[in-house]
């Protein structure tokens, strides 16, 4: 089996994380002031995000302070992320990769202001990487993959499940640091980024009821303009009729039925 298809939103994800990454060393090698406060702008802060901050929901994942993890987060984001996006296309992706980072690390924020998480920092797409390996077990139920860079296939679940316990394993020890839970959210992001986005049936039933919605609201304009028109004419002694609706009548319709002769 080879490598993955190195291409779309997960190149372009990819390239651009080590663009910053490559920038944020130079500027801390040759010019640490600049490079600190650009790292400081950069990572998540709760009380800077609750403050007015809140590009640091979106500018978090592309600083790293661990080399490793920085490996480790745009390996999994290749690995798992090239076949999710072949599943789901490169827009749905996008949203998948901003949409759980955004989620993930304003419930984090939320939290760290209750108390229950401790008050800190976070950085890196990790909560991504895990947010795209769960939307890559709901649309894979039964798919072995390869634990890299151990040669063994293991059920998807088990790699869910092993994450998971490891990731929480680590905010106990960690004390709920705020790094780990949100990377810990990330999963729970991606389930919630499935349901409401990519399953066949719910973004079905979601569209229908925008449709419905926005229907809604073209007939009451309808009915809230055929209104003003006829005490418009009753006042030059003409009568009108609509029917319930908002469609004009004409006068000479005898039909039993509410509806007018056309309908917008």
């Amino acid at each position: 089996m080879g490598l993955p298809p190195f291409r779309g939103a997960v190149r372009q994800i990819i390239l651009f994380s080590t663009a910053v990454y490559i920038a944020l060393l130079l500027m801390l090698a040759f010019a640490p002031g600049l490079g600190q406060a650009a790292f400081a702008v950069g990572i998540l802060q709760p009380e800077k995000v609750l403050h007015g901050s809140l590009w640091q929901l979106v500018t978090y994942p592309f600083m790293y302070a661990d080399p490793i993890a920085f490996l480790l987060s745009l390996v999994g984001i290749y690995f798992i992320g090239s076949p999710v996006e072949s599943q789901i296309g490169s827009q749905r992706f996008y949203g998948l990769f901003f949409g759980s980072l955004i989620v993930a690390g304003a419930v984090g924020v939320a939290l760290s202001r209750t108390g229950v998480i401790a008050q800190g920092t976070a950085v890196g797409s990790g909560a991504a990487a895990d947010a795209i390996l769960m939307v890559f077990y709901l649309l894979n139920r039964g798919a072995m993959i390869m634990l890299f860079p151990i040669p063994i296939q293991v059920p998807i679940k088990w790699v869910v499940v092993g994450i998971a316990a490891i990731e929480t394993a680590y905010l106990l020890l960690f004390h709920f640091a705020l790094q780990f839970c949100v990377v810990l959210l990330g999963l729970g992001a991606g389930y919630l980024w499935y349901m409401l986005f990519l399953r066949r049936g719910v973004s079905i039933n979601l569209s229908e009821r925008l449709y419905g919605l926005r229907n809604s609201y073209y007939r009451w304009k309808r009915r809230r303009a055929a209104k003003k028109f006829q005490v418009y004419m009753r006042k030059h002694d003409r009568n009108v009729y609509f029917d319930e609706y908002g469609n004009y009548k004409p006068p000479d319709d005898k039909r039993d039925d509410e509806r007018g002769g056309w309908v917008n």
